[in-house]
């Protein structure tokens, strides 16, 4: 360890919550130094297999024409935009979590949501509306719905190359293939170094500010078993490989207090056939499969097993993957007919997408791997079982059944138009919920509630924020917020330390 290099702030990974932190730290003054385990073709984390819808306030479509200038007053007259306060907001996220979410993490992730969005903008950051997927026509306007219009530019891969892009603008220093190995405080216990393994050398940096944001431990198999159980072996990871859960260890190695809900995560209904974890030459979230609001969900002894029509797409998938998870086979199926087959989103379409589609029940049953009685019988009495209502897949309908469980509260159609389709499915593990503990300020807390000096997260590190569930974009949206600000309060309590 002959080589030794100083910087001012080190920031632990190179996603979107470590590149919104690089660039705040720059912008206050601070020589920064970005750690990226990945080699350069694999870098950005999770953010990079994103779709890059992004949860914020907003008060109207001018808020968001701020940060799309290019919505033309001819568009802006076929959007309906209902307003998403903050308000909504902070009810939509303690209504998914259950109220467990940390209330000050909660408040400061929606409240400085639309000025995070602003700053993004500012720094080049493109913002796209979310048509197809968030948005039904009706009368030559689109409606939109669920509190989530609004995408990065360029999905994850555009949000990240530009991210890169500002970074290197700024002046910013990026490793690839430079994993942090082990974290080093003084004395008096605040942060002096961080050894780095760059390249295959170990070197030690010194620094006074190290901003932890390198994801969680969903590609960690050990500990996913230890901590969520053992059936999450059997879970595909969708996003990067290289989230092991190293800045969690590195953390608690000094000191941080675990926090959260190390039991669960975020995982979704996926492509059966899906890679096992995320493949870098088809970026984007292809493989996931959202429409099953507008369909219903059964296993392999042919049953239904949760209420597809609970809410909006937005507030379920969330949790829905580890119901799949629970099914025989860790293996479901979507199952549609031909009247709902042209309302599908985009991945449906995709050469990627595994189906199979028959012009009966009773042909499509043949083709899959299910109890082939009991998946008919239960078809037939879930038609039964629909009541009569108007059909309106922008709201919530109230167009449900009677007399079946689970009930399907939303959407429900009879299924009894051919074709009739099957998209195998099954759990795909986004990120987990548990993480370190840290305040609104992002300074990582022992097991006092007391700071260590010097320490910061931001993004999937930080625990306390999601339980149980999350409301759709929240994750992006988090990771910019608190990577702003560790940025900013980590380039502070530099200055501060240099008085």
């Amino acid at each position: 360890m002959a080589e030794k290099i100083k910087y001012n702030v080190v920031v632990v990974g190179a996603g979107n919550a470590a590149l919104c932190a690089a660039i705040s730290a720059k912008e206050k003054g601070a020589e920064v130094l970005v750690l990226e385990k990945a080699p350069k073709k694999k870098r950005g984390g999770n953010s990079y297999f994103t779709d890059g819808a992004i949860r914020f306030a907003f008060n109207g479509l001018e808020d968001l024409r701020k940060v799309i200038p290019r919505i033309t007053d001819e568009e802006a007259e076929k959007i309906v935009m209902p307003p998403y306060t903050k308000e909504m907001y902070h009810d939509d996220l303690m209504e998914a979590t259950k109220k467990q979410s940390d209330s000050a993490l909660a408040s400061h992730l929606v409240n400085e949501s639309y000025e995070t969005i602003t700053w993004m903008h500012s720094h080049k950051i493109d913002f796209d509306l979310i048509y197809d997927n968030q948005s039904f026509e009706r009368n030559g306007k689109f409606h939109f719905w669920g509190g989530l219009p609004v995408k990065t530019g360029g999905k994850g891969v555009g949000l990240i190359q530009k991210l890169i892009d500002r970074a290197e603008e700024l002046g910013i220093a990026i490793w690839y293939d430079a994993p942090a190995v082990k974290i080093h405080k003084d004395n008096e216990g605040a942060i002096h170094s961080i050894e780095v393994d760059k390249q295959g050398e170990r070197v030690n940096v010194e620094t006074k500010s190290i901003i932890l944001a390198c994801g969680s431990f969903e590609a960690n198999k050990e500990l996913r078993a230890k901590h969520m159980g053992e059936e999450w072996n059997y879970a595909i990871t969708r996003g990067t490989e290289y989230n092991t859960g190293d800045g969690l260890s590195m953390a608690m190695e000094v000191g941080a207090q675990p926090y959260g809900q190390w039991s669960m995560g975020h995982s979704i209904g996926t492509d059966a056939n899906a890679p096992t974890v995320g493949d870098f030459s088809k970026p984007g979230d292809i493989f996931k499969k959202h429409s099953y609001p507008l369909g219903i969900l059964m296993n392999k002894e042919g049953k239904r097993f949760v209420d597809e029509g609970a809410d909006f797409r937005n507030y379920t998938y969330a949790k829905y993957g580890r119901e799949i998870l629970k099914q025989p086979g860790n293996i479901a199926y979507q199952v549609f007919d031909e009247q709902v087959r042209g309302l599908l989103r985009g991945e449906y379409d995709r050469e990627e997408a595994t189906y199979y589609q028959a012009d009966s029940i009773e042909e499509l049953a043949n083709k899959l791997d299910v109890d082939r009685n009991q998946f008919v019988t239960t078809i037939q009495e879930y038609n039964q079982a629909v009541q009569d209502g108007s059909y309106d897949p922008s709201v919530k309908d109230g167009k449900g059944t009677a007399g079946v469980t689970p009930p399907k509260t939303n959407w429900a159609l009879r299924v009894d138009k051919k074709p009739y389709y099957a998209f195998p499915v099954t759990c795909g593990i986004t990120f987990c919920f548990g993480g370190i503990k840290t305040n609104a300020k992002t300074e990582v807390l022992d097991s006092n509630n007391e700071p260590i000096k010097g320490l910061f997260a931001a993004g999937e590190m930080i625990g306390g924020i999601f339980y149980e569930n999350y409301p759709g974009g929240s994750g992006l949206m988090s990771g910019a917020v608190f990577g702003k600000t560790a940025g900013k309060v980590a380039a502070e309590y530099l200055q501060k330390t240099l008085v």
